[in-house]
């Protein structure tokens, strides 16, 4: 890239474009490097259109290169570790190489650096505002962070260039039903399925629209539909087995273990066979074999999902260290004043979609989803010093900004009017500290579940995304401790902020603990919040099903025939069980 004649037409750049364009055109119709320079040339001629043709004919080019084929083998093959340092080494050498940087933007989503993905993808478009490709992925990436009307108006112009396109449909529907416009991202769906009837993806995520507005049938047919399409589409048929009250029969064992010896079968078809193997082998009273298949579902996701339970340990012993009694009386008050968000926190499969129903069917409170915006606000503060010491130098001002902040980028969820809306992302339990000091008079609400029937359900969910912990009983227990750990301090030092909901109190007694937890939220008792399963919102989690049926028992003691096998978690757990002596 360094040597001649490329060094010469540089050169001619900044002296001579009408000259460096000639010589561009002098060398092989094979040369990306010649087609990039000539885009140079014809942008500093002012010649845009051509411009981009050239960038394109660069990329078209780059295709032929054996170096970027190396790292596209590797992207494909989830080799991150060889495809990175081969892009890295490409763009220091040259940093106008559009194609390197697109797919250096993969590998940072797949890695969840979405945000240097997009200031990838923002450059590739830059340079090369004519790649279309680069501005699909620019629109998944800005969806995956949740800036739903930037991902929109990406889709908008991705769609004016090429209308007839299924997959910039696709993610319209996926980015509408973000936002809660189910309606529309279904009858998208529709219109897309009816002009491409044979894509099995998007039958299923058709399927998850239609099981998040209650339309269980449909949803199951649709999965089916993906299942038939291609038998060993996995993630289709965790989507049958996670709807959670649907059963799995021996025909679909058969069907799916033929999907397992499949040698198409990718990595991703195989974990989501074993989770769903898993719920059919369970349903169909055979726990032993069940265990079998998430172990091993668990093995593979685990292994592209790297997680160290130490580093969660260290981020709760930060928290402890730092959000002491003395730190928020020195800060009472200065966060911003609004009552509207309920946190509903904790560990996932802990009740926390039960009590969310619960609460969305009184006439004042609003059911939203899992809203990423918390972590968002603790990655921008750790970008600028360190998360939780940055937080010793901020001004009074800030604390009332954050909060100020944090409405401003959920207001989009809020569609129905009411006075106060929920979150519920479990994770949240690691940023009460900070949730009490920018919204003081939030709620907050901890969903806790026995730590064995909890942290084998987590063992059985598979997670889209966010849960890396989930995948190996040991760490479930040491997670469960260490969240255990903080939320007893903030007991300590924030007495009675926290309202707890026992997910076994809450079965056994819906009534009074429904009426206890409206009270500890201030809001009066409401008749509908017994009768949360005729609530026709739409949810978006694993529960969807489960809490749109009356109060059951069924998920409780799910550990017990498999209790012998559960020696990680409880060592992991550690005195947390101390307080069960149901758990020996």
């Amino acid at each position: 890239m360094r040597g001649e004649p490329y060094l010469s037409i540089r050169k001619l750049l900044g002296e001579d474009p009408a000259r460096a364009l000639l010589a561009c055109e002098a060398l092989p119709e094979n040369d990306a490097e010649a087609h990039r320079l000539a885009a140079r040339a014809l942008h500093a001629l002012g010649q845009p259109d051509r411009a981009a043709e050239a960038e394109l004919a660069a990329i078209d080019a780059s295709a032929h290169d054996p170096e970027l084929r190396k790292a596209a083998f590797g992207l494909i093959e989830n080799q991150l570790h060889v495809a990175e340092p081969i892009l890295r080494g490409r763009l220091r050498e040259n940093p106008f190489d559009v194609a390197a940087i697109r797919m250096l933007a993969e590998l940072a989503g797949r890695l969840g650096r979405n945000g240097d993905a997009e200031g990838l993808l923002r450059r590739a478009l830059e340079l090369a505002p004519a790649f279309v490709a680069a501005r699909a992925n620019l629109a998944t990436v800005l969806h995956r962070q949740n800036k739903t009307a930037e991902a929109l108006a990406e889709l908008d112009r991705l769609t004016e260039e090429e209308p007839d396109n299924p997959g910039h449909a696709n993610l319209r529907a996926a980015v509408l039903g973000r936002v809660g416009e189910f309606g529309a991202a279904i009858a998208l769906y529709e219109e897309v399925l009816a002009q491409a009837p044979n894509q099995p993806k998007i039958w299923m995520s058709y399927g998850h629209a239609l099981k998040t507005v209650g339309r269980t049938e449909d949803a199951i047919a649709a999965y089916r539909r993906a299942t038939a399409l291609r038998p060993a589409f996995g993630e289709a048929w965790w989507s049958i087995a996670n709807l959670k009250t649907v059963k799995l029969d021996e025909a679909d064992v058969v069907a799916m273990q033929g999907g397992l010896a499949d040698p198409g079968a990718t990595q991703d078809d195989r974990f989501h066979l074993d989770f769903a193997l898993g719920k059919a082998t369970e349903d169909l009273g055979r726990p032993e074999a069940a265990f079998d298949h998430y172990a091993e579902g668990n093995a593979l996701r685990r292994a592209v999902l790297p997680y160290d339970a130490a580093d969660t340990t260290l981020a709760v012993d930060a928290a402890i260290a730092r959000f002491d009694a003395p730190f928020f009386a020195a800060r009472a008050g200065a966060g911003c004043p609004a009552p509207d968000p309920i946190f509903i926190l904790g560990l996932p499969r802990a009740g926390s979609t039960l009590i969310e129903q619960i609460l969305s069917s009184h006439s004042q409170v609003e059911g939203t989803m899992e809203l990423p915006d918390i972590p968002a606000l603790v990655g921008e503060l750790g970008r600028e010093g360190g998360y939780p010491q940055r937080l010793d130098g901020l001004e009074v001002s800030h604390w009332l900004s954050l909060g100020e902040r944090y409405l401003e980028r959920t207001c989009g969820q809020r569609r129905e009017g009411k006075p106060y809306f929920i979150d519920k992302l479990p994770n949240n339990w690691l940023y009460v500290g900070l949730i009490h000091l920018i919204l003081p008079n939030a709620k907050i609400i901890d969903a806790r579940r026995h730590p064995l029937d909890c942290g084998y359900s987590n063992f059985r969910q598979h997670f889209a995304r966010g849960q890396a912990f989930a995948y190996d009983l040991g760490d479930i227990g040491r997670y469960y401790a260490d969240y255990v750990r903080l939320m007893a301090h903030f007991d300590t030092v924030l007495p009675g902020r926290v309202h707890r909901v026992i997910h076994e109190r809450l079965l056994a007694d819906p009534e009074a603990e429904t009426r206890a937890l409206l009270a500890a939220l201030g809001l009066p008792f409401e008749d509908a919040c017994l009768r949360f399963h005729e609530n026709a919102r739409a949810v978006r989690t694993a529960s969807s099903e489960q809490v749109r049926r009356p109060i059951n028992r069924d998920g409780e003691g799910q550990w017990r025939p498999i209790s012998n096998r559960l020696g990680p978690l409880r060592e992991g757990l550690g005195t947390v069980l101390d307080a069960y002596p149901d758990a020996p």
